[in-house]
């Protein structure tokens, strides 16, 4: 049924009860197109099992949808639903994903945010695009960027750990002070184990040349992005963009406490907690993290 013919025959429907009419069920199908033995055979027609499998199916792809707060495309649905035994490929969730509707979000491409600082030779890429510790707490990463509200731009400060994805720190601030970069590193150190050694990655914004920023990073190897090169800070990069795509976008945005709001909800009750991620074999920031920890324990038990 096209939408016109559906809206047609709702206004007819609405029209026939306001009027205390009843409907017409005849006049409806021959309106329709539709003959009465056609209607009596769908009318009690007995789903196949194949058509109830079907309908479970997509009632499993709505849920796991949602649950991602309907950021999921279908080769995550399709992990998500293999997980539960189903036997089911990316093609056909994606066909079924078009008949219901729904989509993952688009991103747009993300841009650069922070201005250069002028100390090219002195700065020097130590990570050189290795995104791909073997621990955690080897690479981390950090980056500000902007969202817009009605009241302003706020700039959110995000320290990553490279090894699994997961912000291990965040800062919202209404300026762009270096003290908010300072803070958010003195909340990743407080939380984080840096016995070992660690690189610590930023694009050449003047917060992460500044003085106090050498300061509170003095035990760590300072490692930059090119000059205008930000494919350098890609992973820190992608997930400003992720968190805008998936969340932010959505809302009209009216202060710094919504805000605030809004990202303490996605960052500590999804993505970190419950958001796959294909980098961690479609686990969550925090179930790899877990994974690593435990084989690590029974590795370290029965070397002794």
């Amino acid at each position: 049924m096209t939408e016109a013919i559906y809206l047609e025959v709702t206004e007819k429907t609405e029209a026939a009860q306001k009027a205390g009419r009843r409907v017409s069920v005849s006049g409806m199908l021959k309106f329709l197109g539709v003959s009465r033995s056609g209607y009596l055979a769908w009318l009690h027609h007995v789903p196949s099992d194949t058509e109830k499998h079907r309908k479970a199916v997509k009632a499993k792809i709505q849920d796991i949808y949602d649950d991602s707060k309907q950021n999921y495309g279908a080769p995550k649905i399709t992990v998500e639903l293999r997980k539960t035994g189903e036997v089911i490929s990316e093609r056909t969730v994606g066909t079924y994903m078009r008949q219901m509707g729904i989509r993952a979000q688009w991103s747009k491409p993300w841009t650069i945010t922070t201005k250069d600082s002028d100390f090219s030779t002195e700065l020097q890429n130590i990570l050189d695009e290795q995104f791909n510790p073997d621990r955690p707490n080897a690479v981390w990463c950090s980056d500000i960027t902007y969202i817009w509200t009605i009241d302003g731009f706020v700039y959110l400060t995000s320290i990553m750990d490279l090894f699994s994805r997961k912000i291990i720190a965040w800062t919202l601030s209404k300026t762009l002070e270096v003290s908010c970069v300072i803070d958010t590193i003195n909340k990743a150190k407080a939380r984080r184990n840096i016995d070992q050694p660690l690189i610590i990655h930023s694009d050449r914004g003047s917060q992460y040349v500044a003085t106090e920023y050498k300061k509170v990073t003095e035990n760590m190897q300072r490692s930059y992005s090119k000059k205008a090169f930000p494919w350098d800070n890609a992973c820190i990069e992608s997930f400003h963009s992720i968190i805008k795509r998936e969340w932010l976008n959505r809302f009209k945005i009216h202060d710094y406490k919504q805000a605030y709001c809004l990202i303490f909800e996605y960052l500590e009750a999804f993505y970190n907690t419950k958001r796959i991620h294909s980098h961690c074999n479609y686990m969550s920031p925090n179930e790899f993290e877990r994974l690593y920890k435990r084989t690590h324990t029974e590795a370290e038990l029965l070397a002794g």
